[in-house]
């Protein structure tokens, strides 16, 4: 349940609501810094040989192109509701238990969009490689996945949806 097509970015309330939280923090905040650090640097005089401008240049120009980057992501999303989720396969916003049949290790994750992902909170997206290998399977179905460290064999040993 990745991106149905072009047009769309699925992504669940929270991560939609953090993006949105990012986007009013940079049209406002940052960019009031950066307008301040220009303002200071053509101070300076001369702008062809001030480092100080440019690198606020440089630091405007990234700016806006995150901006322009969640201003796009935010017009296109699909939030997902936690009532509207299926649990009887993995799909974004479930919550997967999964156990490494070669270690007997067990872990949980949340699937979320690409946005969103943050391994430290246990949030992985559909689109890495076990994200890939396990969207659309059902709680016992086991799947091999190709990570950096080799080919790791995962067990779905449950699925809910969790907020």
């Amino acid at each position: 349940m990745q991106k149905n097509n072009s047009d769309v970015e699925i992504m669940t309330r929270s991560g939609y609501e953090k993006l949105k939280n990012e986007l009013t923090l940079l049209r406002t905040d940052r960019r009031l810094e950066i307008a301040t650090k220009l303002e200071e640097a053509r101070a300076f005089g001369d702008l062809s040989e001030n480092a100080e401008y440019h690198a606020a240049k440089e630091e405007q120009e990234k700016l806006e192109g995150r901006i322009s980057r969640l201003e796009y992501k935010l017009n296109k999303a699909k939030v997902v509701d936690f009532d509207d989720i299926d649990t009887s396969h993995a799909n974004l916003g479930t919550t997967i238990n999964i156990q490494d049949l070669d270690s007997g290790a067990s872990y949980t994750y949340m699937l979320v969009g690409t946005e969103e992902s943050d391994p430290k909170e246990n949030k992985i997206s559909v689109s890495s490689p076990v994200g890939k290998a396990i969207i659309g399977k059902s709680a016992g179905e086991e799947v091999a996945v190709r990570v950096p460290k080799g080919v790791r064999r995962l067990r779905i040993t449950g699925i809910s949806a969790q907020r």
